[in-house]
């Protein structure tokens, strides 16, 4: 797996989007990846537009000769398809087949290649230092992703490294090489992309022959960082011959918000010290009592927890245990517990679900747990006594929601 320049190897696993991505493709194959010569770990090196390339293509057989893989699928990304094109060319014994999504032949434009970036657009090389580290490629991302993205870009190469690889990445045309490509072909490319435009990956299809073009829904170059379930099942089709039946990342489960009241004048009376031993001390007891119960912790934050469980029963009874804990410390906690539909991202859960047991939690006085109606409803029989404790008209949600306090 050739990824670009700007994907660090080392960085790869903090986000769970890109981990998640990694995590997919590795369920249907072996991924291998490196750092490309010259950025992120691997040994900095003078780049210079032949020998650059040449070396990038003969260390995808170095590699694979290290892990010892005779031939296998070549995927190019960015920059990488470059190499991944090269390796597939020259070498087509050690590659089944070849995957090419957001990359290009060619960057600036010509007559021919009428979608590329227009020369004035490239700037000088003081030009490229005022863009270094910048999230370019990235349209429909969260800022905190930019900012780590930014950051990822910064330790992946120097700024002399920097302008190095763009000057680079504008010498290259690939297009003599495409007739010569005679492996399977797989060209994705996002249909809105807003850096190397859709007609890159077209002119790649047309030019390479039995060349399969998939344009996917999106507008962002990097396909890790947005929705990476298209390209993974398009992958997976091409190299297994098997589409993969559809996973939703939506499911049903029960989630608890947990708080500590007032620990703020806590705080203030114990000093940071002791009041910091206390809460490692009383946030170990609560984890074993999540783990007891069967349940994810999915965050802890501040005084916080947030738990998921796929039985209500189950959640309510390791607030119980979580409300005796935090007696026995003498401290006070407010509980809420609700059960719906919560969307997955990665390691985290999202969806209107997760803010109304937030808001649940937040009506709870401390001491008190309280859960929605679809927790009593769901829970007939279970042995738990609930009190109706009235209507609640909960912050951003719609309509007032029953609240019933666990006895």
């Amino acid at each position: 797996m050739l990824d670009g320049w700007v994907m660090p190897l080392e960085a790869r696993w903090e986000l769970p989007v890109v981990a998640s991505a990694l995590k997919r493709l590795s369920s249907f194959a072996r991924v291998i990846s490196f750092d490309k010569r010259g950025v992120g770990l691997s040994d900095r090196v003078a780049f210079a537009f032949g020998s650059t390339l040449e070396e990038w293509t003969d260390d995808v057989a170095t590699v694979m000769r290290a892990v010892g893989s005779e031939r296998a699928v070549v995927f190019g990304h960015h920059d990488g398809g470059w190499p991944a094109m090269l390796f597939a060319a020259a070498h087509p014994e050690r590659a089944s087949h070849l995957v090419l999504v957001n990359t290009t032949a060619r960057i600036a434009r010509d007559e021919e290649n009428q979608w590329g970036i227009p020369p004035d657009l490239f700037g000088s090389p003081a030009d490229l230092i005022g863009t270094y580290g910048a999230a370019q490629g990235m349209v429909l991302v969260p800022d905190e992703l930019r900012a780590w993205w930014s950051r990822a870009r910064r330790h992946q190469a120097s700024p002399s490294t920097f302008v190095s690889l763009m000057e680079l990445q504008w010498q290259v045309d690939l297009r003599w090489v495409l007739p010569t490509i005679n492996l399977p072909t797989l060209v994705v490319h996002s249909a809105e992309n807003t850096f190397w435009r859709v007609g890159h990956g077209r002119y790649l299809a047309e030019h390479i022959d039995g060349a399969t073009l998939v344009e996917v829904p999106g507008t962002d170059h990097h396909w890790q960082l947005g929705d990476t379930g298209p390209v993974v099942e398009e992958v997976e089709a091409f190299v297994t011959g098997t589409r993969p039946a559809p996973v939703s990342d939506r499911v049903l489960a029960t989630v608890l918000f947990t708080d500590i009241v007032g620990s703020t004048p806590r705080v203030t009376a114990m000093g940071d010290r002791p009041w910091g031993d206390l809460l490692d001390r009383y946030e170990a007891a609560v984890r074993n009592e999540i783990t007891r119960h069967k349940g994810r912790e999915i965050f802890t934050k501040g005084d916080e927890f947030l738990v998921t469980f796929d039985g209500p029963a189950r959640a309510v009874r390791c607030a119980q245990a979580i409300a005796e804990t935090a007696a026995s410390f003498d401290l006070a906690v407010r509980s809420g517990v609700h059960t719906g539909e919560v969307e997955l991202r990665g390691d985290d859960v999202a969806g209107i679900a997760v803010h109304i047991g937030a808001r649940v939690m937040s009506a709870a006085q401390p001491g008190e747990i309280l859960v929605s109606r679809t927790v009593t409803d769901l829970t007939a029989g279970s042995g738990l006594r609930f009190e109706d404790r009235g209507q609640h008209a909960l912050k951003g949600v719609e309509n007032e929601w029953q609240l019933f306090a666990v006895m």
